[in-house]
């Protein structure tokens, strides 16, 4: 069991999520963690669901109690909350941030010192801790940085690492892929409705089929084409839907997807910096 303290500086879903997982994996006993929310009415809340954990109004408290902080908060207030903590940072504290398009740089300059930085990007089934997540160091981070942020997104599902030049492609398909996911379920679903089916069996066909189909490929570790190619039988049902759905494009439609929303990762990274610049 890990002995250092956690802080996680925002009790939303994401922040909560982790700290169950920590406890669910018994990485850190709940005295060692502790979630700075500011809404007092959210305190309860949070203890129901990660019941021993300690709870703070504030965020400095919070920093000064740790020795690894996770700042699950949202990118536009993320430096702000930075600042507000600077006080409580030491460089051989670990600051983990989980913000979309902010740099390790960024975090680093904004710290002050030799604070060592930790950029992750998971995704919103960390709730069900089946994430998967992207983690990369920033200067002054070291492999037992890197080891101890993957444990703890390790405890909400899969980690990666990557160089952080890749972080906003990383954003594009599995940060923001769930979305992607829910729209196909979503289609499907509606497509059994309109074949006849009822609406709660065509939602459980579908979630289903995705699940089994991914864990497919997550066993046999075949590649997609040649899965595909075991169901698609001359004359069948399956190549006439293939020809349909290549007919209208749905592989470029995701491979679009992705692109545009790793481009405007990059965007809002940019956008911040010319107006910080200002």
């Amino acid at each position: 069991m890990n002995n250092k303290k956690i802080a996680i500086i925002g009790g939303g879903n994401m922040g909560i999520a982790l700290a169950k997982g920590i406890l669910q994996t018994s990485w850190a006993a709940p005295e060692h963690i502790m979630v700075a929310e500011p809404l007092k009415s959210r305190f309860e809340h949070i203890k129901n669901l990660v019941p021993g954990v300690k709870v703070s109004h504030s965020n400095i408290e919070a920093a000064q109690f740790a020795d690894i902080i996770v700042l699950s908060v949202k990118p536009q207030i993320l430096l702000k909350v930075i600042d507000e903590i600077k006080p409580a940072l030491k460089d051989s504290k670990l600051l983990i941030s989980v913000a979309a398009g902010l740099t390790t740089s960024e975090m680093e300059k904004k710290s002050g010192g030799k604070v060592h930085v930790v950029r992750a990007m998971p995704n919103i089934a960390a709730v069900v801790r089946e994430a998967a997540t992207a983690i990369c160091p920033g200067e002054y981070a070291t492999e037992t940085d890197m080891a101890a942020a993957a444990h703890i997104f390790e405890s909400v599902g899969i980690v990666v690492e990557v160089e952080e030049v890749l972080m906003d492609a990383v954003t594009g398909l599995s940060g923001t892929g769930p979305m992607y996911v829910f729209q196909i379920l979503e289609g499907l679903s509606d497509a059994g409705v309109k074949v006849g089916l009822s609406r709660d069996i065509a939602n459980t066909l579908a979630v289903q089929t995705l699940i089994g189909s991914s864990k497919l490929i997550q066993e046999t570790k075949e590649h997609p084409a040649k899965l595909k190619d075991l169901v698609t039988s001359p004359g069948g049902t399956a190549i006439s839907a293939l020809h349909s759905l290549e007919r209208n494009g749905l592989k470029a439609m995701l491979i679009d997807a992705v692109e545009v929303a790793s481009l405007r990762s990059a965007e809002l990274g940019i956008k911040r910096k010319d107006k910080s610049s200002e």
